[in-house]
């Protein structure tokens, strides 16, 4: 068992965000997590995205709280709390907070292979 508490997550900047997206790991190789994936939170600020960006890996998005607009080619949606999504790798992405409230979001990802 490897426990996380709040207080231990690791705070990181993830590439193409805008600084209103604030993110944690909760669960990652790093922090001594062995799982062949690693878990993570979001928190964006009204007006806060990830760009379109595209990646050879799987995610997960799960929203716990608030409201936000995931887009991909030829596809729009509005997701809120427990609502999910699976991108697909090299799956054109991007995350919008069009809210006036903060938005957070849950994130499961594999590890890059080796």
């Amino acid at each position: 068992m490897k426990v996380t508490y709040l207080e231990e997550a690791v705070k990181y900047s993830p590439p193409k965000h805008t600084p209103t997206c604030h993110a944690m790991w909760l669960q990652h190789r790093s922090m001594g997590c062995e799982a062949p994936y690693w878990v993570g939170c979001s928190y964006y600020l009204p007006g806060a995205k990830a760009e379109r960006d595209a990646s050879p890996l799987d995610k997960i998005y799960i929203i716990l709280e608030g409201e936000l607009t995931v887009e991909t080619e030829g596809e729009t949606v509005k997701l809120g709390p427990m609502d999910s999504v699976y991108i697909g790798p090299n799956e054109n992405r991007e995350v919008r907070n069009e809210t006036n409230s903060v938005a957070t979001m849950l994130v499961v990802m594999p590890y890059p292979p080796a």
